[in-house]
């Protein structure tokens, strides 16, 4: 998977932190304690212990080690959480646009000495209880994480994994298959024309059709253009058939190898099994080298420099005449120096962050724009970090004003300073955050530290938050221009600064496609008759070995036995507060309390409905009783860890043609502050404001951006809302609230010139949602804090809606985009959880995506993905970045004869089984437990009964089930289709074109 820094990496910068916190009480844990035994400079399975560190803040103990041999460095932060994290990451540093660390990154995942059956890492899916498998390219660095929480299953991935890393086939088939090849359009017709194949090649195809990411592209490498920044580390699509399997082998060679790799571990495991296992299956075969792969500092110039660049026109843009980005990218730092990293990432925020952000409120707030540019604030994800400002959605002519502005706004940091309430705030977040506990806390820390210590720093220091906060406070205590002097520093006196535009090109995607034809024609030009052969006889050999069933005995696996037979209960207790109905959850939440209401829709008139997404997105940011929507965004900053209010659908888990629609308020805060949340919710319900049309324009230029932006990184995720759309009540919502039609609604609203229509119909539904009258919440706390938390509420209950009169119906949709590539979805109606086929659903969609689908679509069709997925009685096949769109419904069609033929193993089935229960037992933060009842009426009871029929599915159900809800003249389905003009469905009536 290609990260790409400026955009993604934002673990990196989010200063998050959450965990499991063991116990009621503060104290060291069996895991914390065993870690702080080592002692610096001893010995242990050819590592030796460089340092050991209590990390009280975190609830963890870091132990920093070397290995005595090749020199790679370990850092394992001992914890007490069960699921266990592994990484390694090794610095990866091309010097040109092939993608060659991103196809080696698929490559090396494809079979190695000990594991040599095809794709082990996609296998392993299946054969292991994991809560988290992948591995990402990022810049300057590719990595390989896994979690579990299961001791065995550790072991039996790690050793994949090592294997994989170090000792991979690198088979010139499978650099065929993942990075690119020339091949015939249909592989068994010699006379049918050449076209570049591969699933890197059109995962980039599809990446460079996302405008955001062109942009932050284009502008890191112009940004450091003397290194390995300037090259595009995922490939740049026309590069790519550029790289030859030779140059693949010396990447691995050079880049590879133990001496340039860090290795990360996390949890309650024992350190030294890991140690003894990595030692002994892989270090102890390399000798030390000196590997090249650091990166000099980029040449500071000596004047700013101006660049263009050009992108797709946004069909979803709100308005058409305004699609010009522009941005200042300023070169900071060293990301080594931790403090400074940590008070440039505060600085950033304190800029750009709220509508009480001075950049905020000199360049979103006057209209000139949609948004922020997609590149914003700080990114400490290259070897120096940048911080960059601008806006997308703006008119070419604004741009001069737009630099004057940001020119002018730095001068007025540097004369003003910033509000010490708004610094208060902002350590407040970080105080949250630390406290606040996720599910996945291990890979989070894997993701913070990965860029730091990549280019040598310290790992360790990077932990110490509070240290960083008491510096912080201490450097603005010691000087109250602290800050401000930062600002001229790195902002005004700062030369090095790029400043890039980006605009509309009708030609773009043509001038793309001519080129690549280009590219194609010459390729095809230098070969021989010999060569044309060869190249058939290369796709055929392919194909077969596509084709063949494949043996994967080799590889470790976990047994259907190894899964807990029964849930862990979570238990939860309805109490009543003014009167109603509450849901009240203890659990260890680390001094936070967190709340929800669930606000029916049912009263609600059929024709504000589509506004319901808009009203759920602004009513929190218009301001409320006393305060102006700057005062209320203070509060909730100061005294909140966020108040958000979102739609919630949610089937009724016996009755397809029942559900609940509703709104769900969601807010968090520390034990103390909690009178002031309750105060916040009380003035949002009582009093908000729909009066300030100005700041109302201004959240839906942002919503329409932002809608519009994502539709290119989640087609696939619109193509199965749309195909849902007609197949039941609930499908039909969620298209309305969050399918393309809410999509083109926004852009309808964001182009309206008068909104007072709008805000006239904020107080409609307000008066319908808003009441307490139709409202359930749930408090989930520690058990101190619930009385107290039980006494600030005053709430009530709701009823499922049914629609009596719902008549599921067939229908295909087509929406034609400015991408190269697809998005492909096909649903069909089946039946809800607690019947008896859902289980055998299940187990079918997880079966059929791994043993048929994954090797139709990825494999030979050359998309970046596919699969099929059971939830919500639907039964959905999708497609992602996909070249294919008649084909690729050809194999979903297919997927369904092949189950109904029973060719499958009961191997094959156990694998599904421990699938789906790696996700049914994904672990559940104390913030979330209970939720699944709350939202769903899904009791433990309920979860218990399904669990044990997904034990109890054999081959015989899901033959039956397989014939019975998905057999042609069986089903009821819906298609929908995202992707470039179509003659073929143009020309067939059968779909609609929207």
């Amino acid at each position: 998977m290609f990260r790409q820094s400026k955009t993604v990496l934002q673990k990196l910068r989010s200063l998050s932190f959450q965990g499991h916190n063991p116990s009621w009480r503060f104290r060291s844990t069996p895991a914390t304690e065993r870690a702080l035994q080592y002692q610096a400079g001893q010995k242990i399975h050819g590592f030796t212990v460089k340092e050991v560190v209590d990390v009280p803040d975190l609830f963890l103990t870091a132990v920093k080690l070397t290995h005595d041999n090749t020199g790679a460095q370990y850092l394992h932060a001992a914890r007490d959480d069960k699921n266990n994290l592994f990484s390694v990451q090794l610095r990866t540093t091309p010097m040109d646009n092939t993608g060659v660390p991103h196809i080696l990154e698929h490559t090396v995942l494809c079979g190695s000495e000990k594991y040599p059956c095809r794709d082990p890492f996609f296998k392993m899916l299946n054969r292991s209880l994991s809560t988290f498998m992948n591995a990402f390219t990022a810049s300057d660095f590719t990595m390989y994480p896994f979690s579990t929480q299961n001791g065995k299953d550790f072991q039996n991935l790690l050793s994949v994994y090592l294997d994989a890393v170090f000792f991979p086939c690198l088979g010139e088939l499978d650099f065929r298959q993942e990075g690119w090849r020339l091949e015939n359009e249909n592989p068994t017709d010699p006379s049918s024309p050449l076209v570049f194949k591969g699933v890197v090649f059109n995962e980039m195809k599809g990446a460079f059709s996302d405008n955001e990411q062109v942009y932050a592209q284009h502008l890191q490498n112009k940004l450091y253009p003397d290194h390995t920044y300037g090259v595009v580390s995922g490939g740049e699509p026309l590069a790519i058939p550029d790289l030859s399997w030779e140059q693949l082998k010396h990447f691995h060679a050079t880049h590879y190898h133990p001496s340039n790799a860090r290795f990360f571990t996390y949890g309650d495991l024992p350190l030294e099994q890991h140690l003894k296992q990595i030692h002994e299956e892989a270090l102890s075969k390399f000798e030390r080298t000196e590997p090249d792969t650091a990166v000099p500092n980029q040449v500071h110039w000596d004047r700013p420099r101006e660049d263009h660049v050009t992108c797709s026109p946004d069909v979803m843009a709100p308005d058409a005449a305004k699609q010009n980005t522009l941005c200042m990218s300023y070169l900071l730092g060293d990301i080594t120096d931790t403090f400074e990293g940590f008070t440039l990432s505060l600085m950033s925020s304190l800029m750009i962050s709220g509508p009480n952000a001075p950049f905020y409120k000199a360049l979103i707030e006057p209209k000139i724009g949609t948004d922020f540019s997609s590149v914003v604030g700080y990114d400490g994800s290259t070897k120096e970090a940048s911080f960059s400002i601008g806006l997308q959605g703006m008119a070419e002519e604004d741009t001069e004003k737009v630099k004057q502005i940001i020119i002018q706004t730095f001068d007025e940091i540097i004369a003003n300073g910033f509000e010490e309430e708004r610094i208060e705030a902002l350590l407040h977040k970080i105080e949250i955050q630390m406290k606040h506990q996720s599910t996945s806390f291990g890979l989070s820390l894997a993701s913070y530290i990965a860029s730091c210590w990549n280019h040598d720093g310290d790992p360790v220091q990077l932990l110490k938050i509070c240290d960083s906060v008491t510096q912080f406070r201490q450097a603005l205590k010691d000087n109250p221009r602290f800050l401000q002097e930062k600002v001229v520093h790195y902002f005004k006196d700062n030369t090095h600064r790029l400043t890039l535009s980006m605009s509309p090109d009708e030609a773009y995607l043509e001038k793309q496609v001519k080129a690549e034809e280009e590219k194609l024609q010459k390729k095809i030009q230098a070969l021989s008759e010999s060569d044309k052969k060869d190249i058939y006889e290369k796709g055929l050999e392919l194909l077969s070995i596509q084709s063949q069933t494949q043996d994967a005995s080799c590889l470790p696996a976990l047994n259907v036995s190894d899964i807990e037979p029964t849930i862990a209960v979570t238990h939860v207790e309805m109490g009543t507060a003014g009167g109603v109905p509450v849901q009240y959850c203890e659990q260890p939440t680390n001094g936070m309390v967190y709340f929800r209401a669930m606000c029916s829709l049912n009263s609600l008139p059929e024709d504000l409905k589509l506004y319901v997404p808009l009203f759920c997105s602004v009513i929190t940011k218009m301001g409320c009783g006393g305060l102006d929507y700057r005062q209320q965004d203070q509060q909730m900053e100061l005294k909140t860890g966020g108040m958000s209010i979102s739609t919630s659908v949610n089937p009724d888990y016996s009755n397809m043609d029942m559900y609940e629609q509703g709104v769900l308020l969601s807010s968090s805060c520390l034990e103390r502050n909690l009178p002031d949340m309750f105060h916040l919710w009380s003035d949002i319900f009582n009093s908000p404001h729909f009066d300030d049309e100005e700041r109302l324009r201004v959240l839906v230029m942002m919503s329409a951006q932002e809608l519009a932006n994502g539709i290119s990184n989640s087609g696939h995720m619109y193509a199965m809302t749309r195909a849902a759309r007609n197949l039941t009540p609930t499908g039909e919502l969620q298209e309305t609230f969050g399918g393309m039609e809410q999509v083109k609604f926004m852009k309808r609203v964001a182009e309206m010139p008068d909104l007072t229509q709008v805000l006239r119909t904020l107080p409609r539904i307000k008066r319908h949602i808003l009441n307490p009258m139709n409202m359930r919440c749930a408090v989930n706390a520690t058990p101190q804090k619930m009385s107290n938390a039980a006494g600030q509420l005053d709430m009530c209950l709701i009823i499922p809606t049914q629609e009596p009169n719902f008549k599921p119906c067939q229908m295909k949709t087509f929406f034609p985009m400015p991408f190269p590539i697809n998005f492909v979805s096909e649903c069909i109606r089946t039946v809800p959880f607690t019947h008896e086929d859902c289980a055998s659903l299940n187990i079918l969609a997880r079966m059929m995506t791994s043993k048929y689908l994954h090797g139709e679509i990825r494999e030979k069709g050359g998309a970046y993905g596919g699969g099929a997925r059971m939830g919500g009685g639907l039964f959905t096949f999708y497609s992602y970045r996909d070249p294919n769109t008649v084909q690729t419904l050809s194999a979903f069609r297919k997927g369904v004869d092949w189950a109904i033929s029973g060719q499958f193993t009961q191997q094959d089935i156990n694998e599904a089984k421990l699938s789906v229960f790696s996700a049914v037992d994904s672990p559940v933060a104390p913030s979330d437990k209970g939720m699944g009842r709350f939202l769903s009426g899904i009791t433990d009871e309920l979860k218990q009964a399904h669990r044990e029929r997904l034990f109890a599915v054999t081959d015989k159900n899901i033959v039956d089930v397989a014939g019975r809800y998905l057999g042609i003249g069986q089903r009821t389905c819906g298609v929908a289709i995202l992707g470039p003009e179509n003659d073929i469905i143009k020309k067939d009536p059968s779909w609609v074109v929207k």
